[in-house]
């Protein structure tokens, strides 16, 4: 018997071809965190089976893709057994990966090297001190990784942070930039434009091509932003990439 699947409607999952070459597994319209969760845990499950004519796998904030060879894996058959897979328990409730990490990283909120702080808390009917103690209290998960480099989206925030984009672009924020909109944060790898609010500053480089493992935050790991000041920071940025970031593997 077919589980009941958590909060979702009964034509959830969803699977989809994407091109010649790819296939999309889809768990819903919008960002929840039992949509997220079982994206996370269906990737790795397919790491874990390693389907002979699967190339790649990956994940969005709540689908898991399928890069796959169509001479060796027809089509009909991959979508079969992704139906089949999907079908066999409740992926809303699946416990997370195994491996993940929580990251403590340091954090200067506000200042002129976060100048929109309090522009976001009043959007979100706080003060810049209930703001702080909000965002750097929640342990926030990396939903997916996107736009940039190693960047991490990273949620989900009080119902209060709710709130939405700017409608004008600021023209640049810089790498280590962390922002807010819509219940979620972005720690920037790259400087680049955004119309997301800068509310913090860390010195933690996302992005480390030389690095055997390039990209240092995964999808599933777990994230607590630490405040501190803007000179500590600078004291932990010429320690090295980390800046003062430590992690460890969650039970």
């Amino acid at each position: 018997m077919t589980p009941a699947k958590t909060d979702m409607r009964d034509d959830w999952p969803r699977i989809h071809t994407v091109g010649v070459d790819g296939m999309l597994v889809s768990f819903g319209q919008r960002l929840s965190e039992p949509a997220n969760r079982a994206a996370l845990a269906l990737r790795a499950e397919l790491e874990r089976l390693s389907w002979d004519g699967v190339e790649e796998c990956s994940t969005s904030l709540v689908s898991a893709y399928l890069r796959f060879d169509p001479l060796h894996l027809p089509h009909a058959d991959l979508q079969a057994r992704l139906a089949k897979l999907t079908s066999d328990r409740d992926w809303y409730q699946a416990a997370l990966p195994e491996g993940r990490k929580l990251w403590r990283i340091p954090t200067v909120f506000g200042t002129d090297l976060a100048p929109q702080l309090e522009e976001a808390a009043q959007a979100a009917g706080m003060t810049a001190k209930e703001a702080v103690t909000s965002i750097s209290s929640t342990q926030v998960r990396v939903q997916t990784i996107g736009f940039a480099a190693g960047q991490p989206y990273l949620g989900e925030l009080d119902e209060a942070w709710d709130i939405p984009r700017q409608t004008e672009l600021t023209e640049r924020v810089p790498e280590g930039a962390l922002t807010v909109a819509i219940r979620q944060l972005v720690l920037f790898s790259v400087s680049t434009p955004t119309g997301w609010r800068h509310i913090g500053q860390t010195g933690f480089r996302l992005f480390r091509p030389d690095s055997e493992v390039p990209f240092v935050l995964r999808p599933g790991d777990e994230v607590l932003f630490t405040p501190t000041d803007a000179e500590t920071l600078q004291n932990m940025r010429e320690g090295g990439p980390d800046a003062g970031a430590t992690s460890e593997v969650l039970k």
